[in-house]
């Protein structure tokens, strides 16, 4: 049934948000390096490897300058309309495209650069390979900003690996764990809620077990 939303929900996002879609392209291409999308090697279901697309908001060989996969707060990679794009999270739609494909859920969590998946614990590898990846879900939600915890530490690749990514990995294996058409919507929902309202603690009200943030994390949001 999950699938079936996928496909439905996708398919009339690409029609009803073409008309804003087609000038973002159209400015990528004019502008910036004239690149359009911005194809990614992920991790999906069964630990298979795909090509996450997004549109491009950073120089092209962003993975080999500065932080490399990991994006900081004012990365200065960015590109000038990327900004906006990320912060609105427009950039992520043409995963609609993915969904369609089969790659990505609506809903699901969120597919890793090879590299950082190799850093999660491996019961939650085995957990969160067993479900396909999403465009959004507990994780998306909970680190819908994750740029601001990378922000002014002093060793942003130690802080992820040994704080984000625990952290992280125990949200998705809350969602494998809780998978549901319930959980589904209500992803959908919280996900456009904590858009508009960047600091709610509403998942937390929602999902009253949901893990809470270790307090590095605290301090450091």
């Amino acid at each position: 049934m999950q699938r079936f939303f996928d496909v439905f929900f996708s398919g009339l996002a690409i029609v009803v948000l073409a008309p804003l879609m087609l000038p973002i392209m159209l400015i990528l291409r004019l502008t910036g390096e004239g690149e359009i999308f911005y194809r990614q090697t992920r991790v999906g279901q069964g630990g298979e490897h795909f090509a996450l697309l997004k549109f491009a908001t950073m120089l092209k060989d962003s993975p080999n300058i500065g932080p490399g996969e990991i994006t900081l707060k004012e990365d200065p990679r960015i590109l000038p309309l990327g900004k906006f794009l990320r912060k609105t999270k427009l950039n992520e739609l043409p995963q609609l495209i993915n969904i369609l494909k089969g790659d990505l859920s609506v809903v699901g969590p969120r597919p890793q650069v090879p590299n950082t998946f190799a850093q999660y614990p491996e019961a939650a590898k085995q957990d969160i390979g067993r479900v396909r990846p999403g465009l959004s879900g507990v994780g998306s939600i909970v680190f819908r900003d994750e740029e601001r915890y990378l922000d002014n530490q002093e060793d942003p690749h130690t802080f992820y690996r040994e704080v984000i990514i625990p952290y992280k990995a125990e949200l998705e294996r809350w969602y494998v764990r809780n998978q549901s058409l319930r959980v589904y919507f209500e992803v959908i929902l919280l996900t456009i809620w904590v858009i508009l309202f960047p600091s709610s603690r509403m998942p937390w009200r929602v999902w009253k077990d949901l893990p809470e943030p270790p307090e590095a994390l605290r301090g450091a949001s």
